[in-house]
């Protein structure tokens, strides 16, 4: 196996007074925090599509780089060379995860039969890599999103000969996703939405895609893959409304066609600004209904209306963030895959590394950051305050449901005014900058 990123050295943890660009400072695979390793808490993954399938187009430009040593022009070959690639990246990284959809791996040629034994051919080449190196996959996909054909859906097209074929292409991607190990399975409706009601049957196409996910679940049961079944939130792009726009909608979504039991959240950062929520919102909604599974390591550009992927260096965000991880327990057999690419200006093979290690070096000061935050209890002790009058008293009788409207109405009329106290919103976040200001020095 030939090398192909030559000059590219091992990234070893440095320290936060590094100044070289290809080392970490803040990312120390086997530094403990909370009795675990950094690494087995994030489970860092690397994102086929952006990383090794990517050449710097974008949607005003064709692809702007030389082209990569793996590129070449027989799918096959750029297939196994790929994975070479992969494997080498993930190695000087200490990367131990790899996310990928079937096209990652070997194009749509319009033949079913030729694209499965095409994935065939190339899993020959990475089953042996992952098992000599210790990478593992963290999720797998199907993209039912690029081939023409779906143009106006995959689940949700108005032809069931488009459905039918969306589900042998999931099917296949399961069938590789269990046989590489894969921890969990994402869909992604990039399609599955529409761009105007005029010519759509919204119930239709809802209960269509309902019925996509229920054969998934009964297929993977039938060939025991035993993965984490997750859908990935996005409210727009490449259609105006995605059916599964956030969290809420997603769970709103899942409990009406009773499959909440068979599926968490893949959630993305980028995604949720979209939606013009906070990225940490929709991990709190996910959360607090045990649906947080995995999520998408990126953050957007807020100037700009469309989905950019940057690689997360915002500090602040990202504690925000990973104080929801905490709450939450980890992401296991989730991870924190970078759904992140390379600006199309970082046109040099190293720039893909820098990339990674500030994406790192973000999610783990962040992570190291929260959990103090999160053991200091500060937060928690202020909302606990808040919310004291829901334990006793008239908040308890409540909760328990043991006043009607009638009575609520009688104690209202008795009771003086209440004095409304302060959200302190100021001092809260002066609380979370102490620790980012602490980190730092």
């Amino acid at each position: 196996m030939s090398e192909m990123f030559k000059g590219l050295p091992r990234i070893q943890y440095e320290g936060p007074k590094s100044k070289n660009p290809l080392a970490f400072k803040f990312y120390n695979p086997e530094e403990e925090v909370g009795g675990r390793t950094v690494k087995a808490t994030l489970r860092f993954a690397v994102s086929w599509w952006h990383t090794f399938c990517g050449g710097g187009a974008d949607m005003f430009g064709a692809p702007a780089w030389d082209r990569r040593p793996w590129h070449s022009p027989d799918p096959l070959a750029q297939g196994r060379l790929s994975c070479e690639a992969a494997v080498e990246f993930m190695d000087k990284l200490s990367l131990e995860f790899f996310c990928f959809h079937d096209r990652d791996l070997f194009p749509d040629l319009g033949d079913p039969e030729k694209n499965a034994q095409g994935l065939d051919e190339v899993i020959t080449t990475l089953k042996p890599l992952m098992q000599q190196t210790g990478v593992k996959c963290l999720w797998g996909t199907a993209n039912l999103f690029s081939h023409p054909r779906y143009m106006h859906g995959a689940a949700t097209s108005p032809q069931p000969e488009i459905f039918a074929i969306a589900a042998s292409q999931v099917k296949k991607a399961l069938d590789v996703t269990k046989e590489l190990g894969g921890e969990g399975y994402v869909f992604w409706g990039g399609r599955e939405g529409y761009d105007t009601l005029l010519n759509t049957d919204l119930a239709l196409e809802q209960d269509n895609l309902a019925a996509f996910l229920k054969l998934a679940v009964a297929y993977a049961q039938k060939i025991q893959f035993k993965g984490q079944f997750l859908i990935e939130p996005k409210p727009m792009e490449p259609t105006k409304h995605q059916y599964d726009s956030d969290a809420a909608s997603c769970l709103a979504f899942l409990l009406k066609y009773d499959l909440v039991k068979h599926f968490k959240l893949n959630l993305e950062a980028n995604h949720a600004t979209l939606a013009g929520r906070s990225f940490e919102h929709d991990l709190a909604v996910a959360r607090i209904n045990g649906l947080l599974g995995s999520i998408d390591a990126n953050q957007g550009d807020l100037f700009c209306g469309w989905d950019t992927d940057h690689f997360p260096t915002d500090i602040h965000r990202a504690v925000l963030a990973l104080y929801e991880v905490v709450l939450n327990g980890g992401l296991a057999p989730g991870g924190f895959n970078f759904d992140a690419r390379v600006r199309r200006g970082s046109c040099e093979l190293n720039d893909l590394a820098m990339g990674y290690i500030a994406g790192m070096d973000t999610i783990a000061l962040a992570y190291k950051i929260a959990y103090r935050l999160h053991e200091s209890g500060e937060l928690e002790e202020y909302r606990r305050k808040r919310y004291a009058g829901w334990r006793e008293g008239l908040g308890l009788q409540i909760k328990n449901g043991s006043l009607d409207l009638e009575q609520l109405a009688r104690l209202a009329a008795e009771t003086p005014e209440p004095k409304t106290p302060s959200g302190r919103q100021e001092m809260l976040e002066a609380i979370v900058n102490r620790y980012l200001v602490g980190s730092a020095g």
